[in-house]
């Protein structure tokens, strides 16, 4: 007899779903293949626009079209190697640098493999990084200061009275950053005053014509001793500018063109074809720290992004402080003390859709409500001297973070009223039982065990709002800030003042600068550093939240 288990009909058959959970696995590891592979291209690009690269200098063959400006000798650094899909040939992207007030065009150029009939990286060739135009590439030829003979560059003393040259003009640089920064900027608040308290003078019907025009002559003379003072400084800020063009560098430049380089717009300079490996990862490190550090250049495509680091932190921290009362309020009432019933559902749905509403939407709501009606109202009963400039009608960190709060209000209630719901009814039941009353009850036991499921709900919204750049455009965010909205100044916290944004910073560098190939290496290093900075706020969050998690581990969480 055959074995009936052996028989057709008797075939074991896989259980049903499985190939579903094969699919499910499949795009699991899709999604993180293609999570992965991202985060690996901004970090490459993003770390590769610190490290220094080797100059190499190109001659090209007699009649090449790629050369630029018809020149067949130059040096740059390759950017990027790719294939030219119309010619089918090789082509570099080449940063040629040197660019100038004579020649403001693009440093960047396509060169074609093909026509390159030389090419070489000869030691000497140096990278300095400007204040203004980019990077040089150059040989240096003579150092010429401003007191003292001239060095030639083969002098065995030259390296060192260069950098005795550009040291002392870096002091000049960071003196004359505070002069105007700093005392400056301080007298022209105090200006501002007397003018403010000039038109408050006039403007003051309680006041009598005589003692009107006793105030008005106090405050101008007040502006008047303080424009001499102002003069001053403004003649000394002169003297150090005018001071950072004598110290003269000659250069040479592989194309043969000789020019003359002011020392003092000069704030690095190095050779990359003669360091090593630990040579080149001090400039690296040296590179990533005036990144972090320094204020931007050159409409935002040089220097560093500090501003946006700061602005993007305090607006992240202040909305977070601002959401967080208001979600926990929110669902606490709609949890623990709503009547259950037809109003709260409707309540709870359109909390649910106001999740899914386009973030543009809520930034036109906090222009219109925040800043045309509140901030007016605001100027008109306490900066109404001002007017018509506005203080608090436009926009600012604080109306950023207010905005930026109602957009993600819905996921820290909604992420509360999980977490409440979450809490035993034993403990609920245990805690009425020993006579503590539901508002204790709720205080004492239900919210520090359900605080690990609300500070989820305040980081979900930390990385949405933090990532947020169409609402911001409309309520505060700009360019360039010059001043930040926190400082050791009083009243310290600034929250009328704009500010500057990562999220923005990589619209406004990747979309609207006018050179778009020296725009693309800071938009990588802007991308990363925002997902660094997220990351880092979150990992915070998340480390506060596992301490409430273990403290409360009797509890649900």
């Amino acid at each position: 007899m055959s074995d009936p288990a052996s028989s057709p009909s008797h075939k074991i058959k896989p259980p049903k779903g499985e190939a579903q959970v094969w699919l499910a696995a499949m795009g699991l590891s899709l999604g993180v293949v293609m999570v992965i592979a991202l985060l690996g291209l901004i970090i490459v690009r993003g770390v590769n626009v610190f490290w220094p690269k080797r100059v190499v200098e190109f001659t090209l063959a007699e009649g090449a079209k790629s050369a630029p400006n018809g020149l067949l000798k130059f040096s740059g650094e390759i950017m990027v190697e790719q294939k030219n899909v119309a010619t089918g040939h090789g082509e570099l992207l080449v940063h040629m640098g040197n660019k100038s007030k004579d020649d403001p065009g693009s440093t960047y150029r396509f060169i074609d493999e093909t026509e390159i009939a030389g090419r070489a990286q000869p030691a000497g060739l140096v990278v300095a990084e400007r204040m203004e135009y980019g990077d040089a590439i150059f040989y240096p030829v003579e150092l010429r200061p401003s007191e003292g003979a001239s060095v030639p560059a083969a002098d065995p003393g030259f390296r060192s009275e260069l950098d005795a040259l550009m040291a002392a003009n870096a002091a000049r640089r960071h003196d004359l950053l505070k002069l105007e920064q700093k005392e400056i900027g301080a007298l022209n608040r105090k200006i501002l005053n007397h003018e403010l308290a000039i038109k408050t003078a006039e403007k003051d019907t309680g006041l009598s014509a005589a003692d009107r025009d006793a105030v008005v002559k106090t405050e101008r003379a007040g502006i008047a001793s303080l424009q001499v003072e102002y003069e001053k400084l403004a003649a000394k800020a002169r003297d150090i500018r005018a001071t950072l063009t004598k110290d003269i560098l000659a250069v040479r430049l592989s194309t043969g063109e000789e020019r003359e380089q002011p020392v003092g717009e000069i704030l690095r300079m190095y050779a990359p074809n003669d360091l090593g490996f630990f040579g080149r990862i001090g400039v690296f490190f040296g590179q990533l720290f005036d990144f972090l550090w320094e204020d931007p250049r050159e409409a935002n495509t040089e220097g560093g992004i500090f501003p946006a680091i700061f602005g993007t932190f305090v607006m992240t921290i202040l909305m977070s402080i601002l959401v967080t009362p208001f979600g926990v309020i929110a669902a606490i009432y709609l949890r623990e003390y709503a009547k259950q019933g037809l109003l709260v559902k409707t309540v709870r749905i359109s909390v649910n859709n106001l999740a899914g509403v386009p973030s543009i939407v809520f930034g036109v709501f906090g222009l219109g409500f925040f800043v045309y009606f509140i901030g007016h109202h605001i100027d008109q009963w306490f900066f109404s001297a001002s007017l018509p400039t506005p203080t608090f009608g436009t926009g600012g960190i604080l109306w950023a973070s207010l905005t930026l709060a109602l957009l993600t209000l819905p996921v820290v209630i909604v992420a509360t009223e999980e977490a409440l719901a979450a809490v035993p009814r034993g403990v609920r039941e245990a805690a009425l039982a020993c006579g503590a009353s539901k508002w204790q009850m709720i205080q004492r036991v239900v919210l520090p065990a359900s605080a690990p499921g609300v500070l989820t709900g305040v980081i979900l919204s930390m990385a949405r709002g933090a990532g947020e750049v169409a609402p911001l455009m409309l309520v505060g965010v700009v360019k360039l800030a010059p001043s930040l909205p926190l400082d050791l100044e009083a009243p310290f916290i600034h929250a009328e003042r704009k500010f500057m944004h990562l999220g923005f910073h990589i619209y406004d560098v990747g979309f609207q600068s006018p050179d778009s190939e020296a725009a693309k290496p800071m938009v990588f290093a802007t991308t990363l550093l925002l997902i660094v900075l997220v990351v880092v706020m979150n990992l915070a969050a998340i480390l506060i939240r596992n301490k409430l998690r273990k403290k409360y581990a009797a509890g649900t969480f």
